[in-house]
């Protein structure tokens, strides 16, 4: 369990254990992350991250998703989980290492047929995208300078009412201070996201933060 700067451990144990449990083949996908990734499996969402994105997926009744940064699969599973009857995913990553645990672990959650998976730079192959507005969901956490590539590319692509998700933008906490210069293209980001008419948003303070953007 990883408490960020600005959560207690306490508080966020506390959320935790009143949060659903992942099941066992997230459970087993985290220990092995731990085990292969070491320090980098700071990278893997929060049990609870993975909880709210399968629950929104099928709130919003998604059916075409994207992902842009996969790493060994967490995330993918839980918003392929949620996906309405015949929803696809499209994950983007760098990593053929990382994202061939994720395709075992796909496998083993019995998702991998909804799950597609385009390695190389995110923005190129999200610039091969059609330009239509077909995107219903998207979840952005992979490098934080090109999260306003990413954001631009899916809102050209994402419908009415659709919904981006990005990761990590309280940065633990560092966002609020003005000298700290690493937090710099999260907080460039966040008033990016902040001063767009196209959409509404907040950020939620789960995990490393979590901000919420719906298209108007």
């Amino acid at each position: 369990m990883k408490a960020f700067s600005f959560i207690t451990p306490a508080v966020a144990e506390y959320v935790a254990s009143h949060t659903t449990a992942p099941d066992d083949v997230l459970k087993e996908l985290a220990e092995e992350t731990l085990a292969a990734t070491s320090k980098d499996a700071v990278m893997q969402i929060s049990s609870e991250q993975g909880t709210f994105l399968t629950m929104l997926t099928r709130l919003t009744g998604a059916v075409n998703a994207v992902e842009v940064g996969t790493f060994t699969g967490y995330s993918s599973i839980c918003i392929a989980r949620g996906l309405a009857e015949g929803g696809h995913l499209t994950c983007f990553d760098v990593s053929d290492e990382w994202t061939s645990i994720a395709r075992r672990y796909w496998e083993k959650a019995g998702v991998a047929d909804r799950i597609e998976l385009r390695l190389g730079p995110a923005a190129d192959n999200l610039a091969a995208f059609p330009v239509r507005p077909e995107i219903d969901l998207a979840f952005i956490d992979a490098d934080k300078p090109g999260y306003p590539v990413y954001y631009e590319a899916i809102m050209t692509r994402l419908k009415r009412g659709g919904v981006i998700l990005a990761d990590n933008t309280l940065r633990g906490g560092t966002v609020a201070d003005y000298t700290d210069g690493d937090a710099a293209p999260m907080r460039d980001f966040n008033t990016h996201v902040l001063s767009d008419s196209r959409v509404t948003s907040t950020i939620l303070p789960i995990a490393d933060g979590l901000t919420f953007i719906r298209k108007n």
